[in-house]
Formats: structure tokens, C-alpha cells, sequence
């Protein structure tokens, strides 16, 4: 059974840094894109960066600058790190896998980013 479970969410202070790392079991890692959503209340998810299998990158405008994915081929883990956090960058931050293969994606639950002081 797939499961994609976020973490590392939580409050800073706007500057500040975090780190979101999501677990995923179930799925052949290695052969699915995987990417960071977010979605602010009243607004529609949104892309914050995606990484496809074979490495490619693709970033929202307003991230480009100031995150890094990777991901853990090991322990099977997309990690997210962003710094110089905005208030505009508050959201529930949603982990995504979507399989080269079939197209099928998978969720997680989220994991919540608030940004003030």
C-alpha cells in the first residue's frame, strides 16, 4: 500500500529556514516523479518544485532562489529545504508521487508551514 507521510512542518520566523522531508513506502522510488505542493488557505494548490526520475527539475517563480529538493535513493526519502521563508510561503505543504509508468498519483497528508513573527 503506498504511503507518502510528510514532516518537519511547524512555525518560523519569516527569514528562517525549515526543512520537509517526506517518507514514502509502497512505490518503486526510483521510478516516480516526485514533487512539493502547497496550498494556502482560500487558494488553490500549487506547485513548489517537482523532480522527475531522471533528475530534471522544475521550480515554481517564487522558489526558485530559495529551495532545494533531493532525494534519498537509500531510505526512499524526497526531503524539501527552504530558506528566507515569507509569510506569503504559510500552507499546508503536501508531498505528491506520480508513477513514470501508469500516470497514477499518490498524496500525502501534509504537513503545515506557517511563516511569522
Amino acid at each position: 500500500q503506498v504511503q507518502l507521510v510528510e514532516s518537519g512542518g511547524g512555525l518560523v520566523q519569516p527569514g528562517g529556514s525549515l526543512r520537509l522531508s517526506c517518507a514514502t513506502s509502497g512505490i518503486d522510488f526510483a521510478q516516480f516523479a516526485m514533487g512539493w505542493y502547497r496550498q494556502a488557505p482560500g487558494k488553490e494548490r500549487e506547485l513548489v518544485v517537482e523532480l522527475s526520475s531522471s533528475g530534471n527539475v522544475n521550480f515554481a517563480n517564487s522558489a526558485r532562489q530559495r529551495v532545494t529538493v533531493s532525494r534519498d535513493f537509500t531510505m526512499k526519502i524526497l526531503h524539501l529545504q527552504m530558506k528566507s521563508l515569507r509569510p506569503e510561503d504559510t500552507a499546508i505543504y503536501y508531498c505528491r508521487a506520480r508513477s513514470d509508468d501508469t500516470g497514477n498519483t499518490y498524496w500525502g497528508p501534509g504537513t503545515q508551514v506557517t511563516v511569522s513573527s
